[in-house]
């Protein structure tokens, strides 16, 4: 069996007090430990996936913070203590400076970050 904590997994991803650390956790999958600040906005990163929006389903826990996650047929403001499920076609939007931890299919989470890089890279 595996376990990881926050600052056991490597940094997938930072700047501007965003924060990304991913380890896969077995079964195909892996945790992400999420840090958003409050105003950030990922659209401007997911432009050019299909939609200009993550393809990556996401299972998780929000743990601090409020967070609107747009959707092709609307949007929904989650808040501290919501456990979620994000299918594909989803864009967060930090109301507040979050924190959240989800699970994720490993191989297609990597190709939405390495989109991500490749924007604000």
């Amino acid at each position: 069996m595996t376990a990881v904590t926050r600052d056991g997994a490597p940094v997938a991803m930072e700047g501007d007090g965003v924060e990304l650390r991913i380890e896969p956790i077995g079964g195909g999958m892996s945790v992400g430990f999420v840090r958003l600040p409050e105003g950030t906005d990922l659209g401007p990163a997911l432009k050019g996936l299909p939609g200009d929006a993550c393809q990556c389903p996401h299972w998780g826990y929000l743990k601090k913070g409020r967070l609107r996650m747009l959707f092709a047929d609307g949007e929904r403001v989650y808040e501290e203590g919501s456990a979620y499920y994000w299918g594909p076609g989803h864009v967060p939007v930090a109301l507040e400076d979050c924190e959240f931890v989800e699970f994720s299919p490993t191989e297609e989470f990597a190709k939405v970050i390495d989109h991500v890089k490749a924007q604000v890279g």
